[in-house]
């Protein structure tokens, strides 16, 4: 389909926005999303969250480290994009996202009609899950734990989801996901490396895995944090859009490129794929004029991207050291964040660290009390070490 087409029929298309709010209402069989904390994207059978009381007053945040955020972004480059285009903020910006469009095509290796754009990653997994499953039926198997953002919207509107424990070393068991797989799976999801654990998948592995399994049903690959997987065996899942396998990769700007409140990511897949996305509701609409600019100045700017890295690498160093001073037993990351296992509650946890200015995330995994902190600044880094090294 070529792009007035693609365009003509996203016009005509029910927009995400216009969609969501008719799955709300209660359209479809299945309870919708709660907006209540207990049921926020990480809960599974195998791990649930905690939160400090709705009360509790919090002294000023010095180190902000809950969120998975890139502490250096966004770069300069981005920041003077948006500077210079928001004059034009008056636009409809279909032009220019064809030519940010482009330039990601080149980068990845694959045509035009390949990339679906939208603000951020995680709009483009639930809309990929309203639409395979907007008719409540059919399943989605995935490791557990994972990022449950697709699995919480498809089993939203019926789908019913099918969690397989992750291995001892925290990374995908691919031989029990293929397992999993009957004739009601419509979707497979793997987020590699993964979140909530920062394990990885080998690259050869899930190679394999996907280019198999993608002939009897479609794999969504995640790939948020594949730019900061520093020394991993792993690669993206891109090569396999080349052999027409049905595999969908998601990429955003969040975090390498340190523009999560900026908003925005692409997805790529078989055009065919996409069109049937196109089809019930459009992507790229929620992206901003500003930022298609920013974007397209943070893809060109390596050496940022480069800095990130270096800075994210070290300073994760830094923390499995003192980790292991503190005979904490982590699980080695190739993210932005480090999950660990903690002698206290969570909500203890919580409220200690945050007593002291620092804000982390708290997990029951298994039935035993987690730490994830991200990965901050040297200085952000050494304020949660500090505060940490006060409640062993």
């Amino acid at each position: 389909m070529d792009r007035r087409n693609l365009l003509k029929s996203g016009l005509m298309a029910i927009g995400g926005m216009t969609l969501a709010p008719h799955l709300s209402m209660g359209a479809f069989s299945n309870a919708p999303l709660s907006l209540d904390p207990e049921n926020r994207i990480f809960r599974s059978p195998m791990v649930r969250e905690h939160f400090l009381p709705n009360d509790f007053k919090a002294p000023k945040i010095i180190a902000k480290l809950n969120s998975n955020e890139n502490p250096y972004g966004p770069p300069m480059s981005a920041q003077k994009a948006v500077a210079d285009s928001v004059k034009n903020g008056n636009r409809y910006a279909w032009k220019e996202m064809y030519d940010l469009i482009d330039k990601i095509a080149k980068k990845e290796g694959v045509s035009a009609d390949h990339i679906m754009m939208g603000p951020g990653s995680s709009d483009l997994l639930e809309k990929v899950a309203l639409v395979t499953f907007m008719n409540g039926k059919g399943n989605i198997v995935s490791a557990d734990p994972c990022y449950m953002s697709l699995v919480q919207v498809a089993k939203s509107v019926g789908a019913t989801w099918k969690p397989v424990p992750c291995t001892a070393d925290w990374s995908h068991d691919l031989k029990a996901m293929e397992a999993a797989i009957d004739s009601e799976t419509k979707l497979v999801y793997v987020c590699n490396p993964n979140n909530p654990t920062g394990a990885i998948t080998k690259g050869q592995d899930l190679l394999d895995f996907c280019s198999r399994v993608s002939e009897k049903v479609p794999v969504f690959v995640d790939e948020a944090y594949i730019e900061l997987a520093v020394g991993a065996d792993t690669q993206s899942m891109v090569s396999l859009l080349t052999q027409k396998k049905n595999v969908i990769v998601a990429r955003t700007f969040s975090k390498i490129m340190g523009m999560a409140g900026i908003r925005v990511g692409y997805m790529v897949a078989l055009p065919t794929y996409l069109a049937g996305i196109n089809k019930i509701t459009r992507g790229g609409m929620g992206i901003s004029y500003t930022s298609i600019f920013a974007a397209s100045a943070s893809l060109d700017d390596n050496q940022f991207q480069d800095s990130t890295r270096k800075l994210n690498h070290e300073a994760k160093l830094y923390l499995y050291e003192n980790l292991d001073k503190l005979g904490y037993k982590y699980i080695p990351s190739y993210t932005n964040f480090v999950l660990f296992p903690i002698s206290i509650t969570g909500k203890e946890l919580l409220t200690k660290m945050s007593d002291k200015g620092v804000a982390v995330r708290s997990f029951d995994i298994q039935n035993k009390p987690w730490c994830r902190v991200s990965i901050g600044t040297m200085d952000e880094m050494k304020a949660f070490v500090g505060a940490l090294n006060q409640l062993s």
